[in-house]
């Protein structure tokens, strides 16, 4: 018998859709072309129903799309590392506009989440389209952020603190689209510029990256899965609710962002010139 064709139904004008008809236990080679062509395309995807998906059979879909993280502090599923367990009453509400692990020199490439209990109300996740959040600037704007990079810092106990550069505007390795690529969970500052001036860009940046006009908004259900591309997107829980939710991720391995090379050396403060922060993560100092 021939299986059926998925349906597609798109989330919202920006980004993201619904797929009905796929079991992603059983994902041959031509679904699995299909899904990263609708995961491209879309950039987040999301498959209801999926309350049977084994621990297993999530991790092997993870590994079609490449190696796959066994995350350095986050709790996992028992017996099965590559799986992270994320927990509402244990610190996993991620409820601030964030690309993952930017601070990593290879951030992820994309993230496969199953939900596994969630609230009847409340506890959504948005996801924001950065490439149009780049490709809606104006063209000086654009010329100007082409040739900067942005710094990008974790500080944890688990791990001490771990920091990385990236291209302020990124380059898609598979689509060759540029999008921004600043988070106002871990970007520091933006070293080209002085850091008032960098301040004030960013914040400018994430305002405009967060945009309605650039996002989609999925309520889950028990059992829905979400796969996004991490180098084209952000995304937020949202923190309104308190009943227990429970979630199970597969991170997949990053790349090394690329993007134009910078085209002005960093700046270098002038005689006792102070910098006085306004950022929860910027230093003080240059």
């Amino acid at each position: 018998m021939r299986k059926q064709e998925a349906v597609v139904r798109p989330v919202s004008g920006a980004l993201g859709a619904e797929i009905f008809g796929m079991d992603l236990t059983d994902i041959g080679d031509a679904d699995f072309e299909r899904i990263r062509e609708l995961l491209l395309r879309y950039l987040v995807i999301f498959f209801p129903d999926q309350s049977h998906l084994t621990p297993e059979a999530h991790i092997a879909l993870g590994k079609r799309f490449g190696e796959v993280e066994v995350h350095p502090f986050l709790p996992k599923v028992e017996g099965h590392p590559e799986l992270a367990l994320i927990e509402s009453d244990k610190g996993g509400k991620a409820d601030e506009w964030h690309i993952d692990v930017t601070f990593s020199p290879n951030p992820p490439v994309a993230s496969i989440l199953h939900l596994v209990t969630c609230p009847e109300s409340g506890g959504d996740t948005m996801w924001s389209n950065q490439y149009l959040a780049y490709e809606t600037l104006s063209e000086p704007y654009r010329e100007m952020l082409d040739g900067l990079t942005a710094v990008h810092v974790l500080k944890a106990p688990e791990v001490g603190e771990m920091k990385a550069e990236h291209p302020v505007v990124r380059v898609h390795p598979e689509t060759g689209r540029r999008s921004l690529y600043v988070t106002r969970m871990w970007s520091s500052h933006i070293p080209q510029l002085s850091r008032h001036e960098s301040d004030t860009v960013l914040q400018f940046l994430f305002e405009h990256s967060e945009q309605p006009i650039f996002n989609c908004r999925y309520r889950w259900q028990p059992g829905a899965v979400a796969m996004w591309d991490n180098r084209a997107t952000q995304h937020l829980a949202i923190n309104d609710y308190s009943a227990y939710r429970k979630g199970q991720r597969v991170t997949i391995l990053g790349d090394h962002p690329t993007g134009d090379a910078p085209r002005w050396k960093n700046y270098e403060r002038r005689g006792d010139e102070r910098y006085y922060p306004r950022r929860v993560n910027a230093k003080a100092g240059y």
